[in-house]
C-alpha cells in the first residue's frame, strides 16, 4: 500500500476524507455505566465528563430530567473549556462569564450582559443528537442539519436490556488496525492459542474457552482445541448490504467441518459468536488518530445476562473511570517468556484475550505502516474491507451516501446477523449452520426471529 493511501484510510479528524465518512454513521460516545455513581462516584454530584470522538473535543452530561447532552467543548463566548462547567440540573454553565446551555445547546443565560439583552437568543452551542441503546450512548456527528439514519437493527439493539451487557476498553492505536484484527479469521489459531484446555464448566463470559456447538466422535471440543489443531482455514468473504459475511471452514476430516460465521458491519463493527447462545457485537471507535475504544455488546439468546459477573471478569484487567487496560507497552503487555514456552503461544496470560488483541494492535505502532506489510491468502477479509473503505470514501467525496447502515433502508432492515461456531457434517455445513441459527432464534425468550434469515450476499 502506498503511504498516501494509508493516510487516506486511517486519519479521521474533522475535514479528513475518512473523518467525513465516519460522520455518516452513529458512533458510540460512552457507556451508560459511566454515569453510574457505583462505578464512578463523581457522577453522584456532577454527571458530566469530557470526551473525545473522531478527534473532536466534546462534553457529555446528563441533566436533572435524565436527558443526555453532547456539546462542543469550547464555549461559544470566548472558547473556555466546558469540561469544567458548573452542572446546574437543567444545563451547564461556563465558569468564565456564566453563560449557560441546555442539553440541546440553547443558550439560557448570559448574566453579564445588560438587563434586557437578547444576546442569548442569538447564540447556540453546537449540540449532537444522542440516543441510548443496550447500555451504550450513541452520537451523531454528521453535518449540522443532516438527518441521521436509524440505529442499525442489529440483535444487540433489539434484545431487551436483560439480555445484553455493554463494556469497553481503550487501545493506544489507530482504529483501523484494531478493526482489522477483529475481522481476521486466521489469527485466532496463533494469537489466542492455548496449549491446554480448561474444564467446560466455568467458561461463562470467557472468549474461546467454551465448547463449539456439536461434537466430534461424541466429544465436545472447546474452541481453544479447534484453533490449536486446525491452523489453515478456508476463508470465504461475501459482500452483504451491511458489509461482509465471513465464513471460516476448518476441515477435521471428510466427515466433519468446523464452521465459524462472523460479520463485518461497515465501517468498524464486527459480530462474532461467544458461545452457542451468546454473541459479541464489537465497535472500534476512533477517539482520535492514535487512540481507539473497543465497545462490546454481549447479547444472549437464552438466559438473561449476568451483568455483574461479566463486569467483574473484565474489571480485573481494567481501571475505571476511563476503562484503561492495566497492561500495555509500559510493562510489555505482561509478557512472560516462560508462559510462552509452556502454556500459550503468545505468553500474555490466559484470562483475558483482549490483551492478546491489544498487543497485536498496539505493537504495530500508533498508526500501522502498511507500506511494509506483505499480505497473503489468509488476509482476504482484510483486503476486501480496505477496498470497501476506499470506495466508501470516494462515495462521500462525490456527495453520495456511503455503503451499509448509512442508508436508512439498510439500517432499518432487521439484520441480525447470524453467527455460529460449531461442527457440521462434512460438506453439508451450509444447511447445518442455517438450521442451527434458526433453532437458536426460535428458542430465544425475546422476539429474535428474522424475516429473511438467509439473506443473499450482494
Amino acid at each position: 500500500m502506498r503511504a498516501e493511501q494509508n493516510e487516506l484510510i486511517t486519519r479521521i479528524g474533522p475535514g479528513t476524507p475518512a473523518g467525513r465518512l465516519m460522520r455518516s454513521y452513529w458512533q458510540p460516545v460512552a457507556l451508560v455505566d459511566e454515569f453510574d455513581p457505583r462505578l464512578d462516584p463523581r457522577m453522584a454530584r456532577r454527571p458530566l465528563k469530557a470526551v473525545t470522538l473522531l478527534g473532536q473535543p466534546l462534553v457529555l452530561f446528563r441533566d436533572a430530567g435524565g436527558r443526555f447532552g453532547l456539546l462542543d467543548r469550547d464555549c461559544p463566548h470566548r472558547g473556555a473549556d466546558l469540561a469544567f462547567a458548573r452542572h446546574e440540573g437543567d444545563g451547564v454553565r461556563c465558569p468564565f462569564h456564566g453563560w449557560k446551555f441546555d442539553a440541546e445547546g440553547r443558550c439560557l443565560e448570559t448574566p453579564a450582559e445588560p438587563a434586557g439583552s437578547t444576546l442569548c437568543q442569538h447564540v447556540r452551542q453546537r449540540s449532537y443528537p444522542v440516543v441510548e441503546r443496550s447500555g451504550v450512548l450513541f452520537a451523531w456527528l454528521g453535518d449540522e442539519g443532516t438527518t441521521p439514519p436509524p440505529l442499525p437493527a442489529l440483535d444487540c439493539f433489539t434484545a431487551p436490556p436483560t439480555h445484553t451487557f455493554a463494556f469497553k476498553g481503550l487501545w493506544r492505536c489507530n482504529w483501523l488496525q484494531a478493526f482489522e484484527v477483529g475481522i481476521d479469521p486466521a489469527h485466532t489459531s496463533f494469537l489466542h492459542r492455548f496449549f491446554f484446555d480448561e474444564s467446560l464448566d466455568a467458561t461463562y463470559g470467557r472468549q474461546f474457552r467454551g465448547a463449539s456447538a456439536g461434537t466430534v466422535d461424541g466429544e465436545r471440543w472447546p474452541m481453544t482445541r479447534v484453533m490449536r489443531e486446525c491452523v489453515q482455514p478456508e476463508i470465504r468473504v461475501e459482500n452483504m448490504p451491511y458489509g461482509m459475511r465471513l465464513t471460516t471452514l476448518r476441515k477435521l476430516d471428510t466427515a466433519t467441518t468446523h464452521v465459524r460465521i462472523t460479520h463485518a458491519i461497515f465501517p468498524h463493527t464486527f459480530v462474532i459468536p461467544l458461545s452457542e447462545t451468546m454473541t459479541i457485537t464489537q465497535m472500534h471507535v476512533p477517539v482520535d488518530d492514535t487512540r481507539t475504544y473497543w465497545v462490546s455488546v454481549f447479547t444472549s439468546f437464552a438466559d438473561p445476562v449476568d451483568k455483574e459477573a461479566m463486569r467483574n471478569q473484565r474489571l480485573r484487567t481494567m481501571d475505571l473511570p476511563d476503562y484503561l487496560p492495566r497492561s500495555g507497552r509500559h510493562d510489555d503487555w505482561g509478557f512472560d517468556p516462560g508462559e510462552q514456552m509452556s502454556r500459550t503461544f503468545l505468553g500474555m496470560g490466559e484470562e483475558d484475550i483482549n490483551r492478546h488483541d491489544q498487543w497485536a494492535c498496539e505493537s504495530m505502532g500508533a498508526i500501522q505502516d502498511r507500506t511494509r506489510e506483505h499480505l497473503g491468502t489468509s488476509d482476504r477479509a482484510i483486503m476486501a474491507n480496505r477496498r470497501l473503505l476506499v470506495k466508501a470514501i470516494e462515495d462521500v467525496q462525490a456527495g453520495r451516501l456511503p455503503m451499509g447502515v448509512a442508508h436508512p433502508d439498510v439500517a432499518a432492515q432487521r439484520l441480525g446477523p447470524d453467527t455460529v461456531d460449531g461442527f457440521a457434517p462434512g460438506d453439508a455445513w451450509q444447511a447445518w449452520w442455517l438450521a442451527a441459527t434458526r433453532a437458536k432464534r426460535d428458542g430465544a425468550p425475546w422476539p429474535a426471529a428474522l424475516a429473511n434469515p438467509e439473506a443473499a450476499p450482494t
